[in-house]
């Protein structure tokens, strides 16, 4: 069930990714729906995802903090 959570976290996300603010607010989502080590997953996933788009590059701090 977790697995499909997170993928369905990040096809919201990739989804929303044109909006800055909005990619902001569903990531605030994601950390309070998901469990510590898909938050890893996250993490990691943000990463790469955030390499080509670096406008979402503000919305790292939420996870990180």
């Amino acid at each position: 069930m977790s697995k499909m959570m997170f993928d369905y976290t990040k096809s919201v996300l990739e989804r929303v990714s044109f909006d800055p603010s909005l990619f902001c607010k569903e990531l605030e989502k994601a950390i309070k729906a998901l469990l510590p080590y898909e938050m890893d997953l996250l993490r990691e996933w943000l990463l790469t995802f955030t390499v080509e788009k670096p406008e979402l590059k503000q919305c790292l701090l939420i996870v990180n903090s």
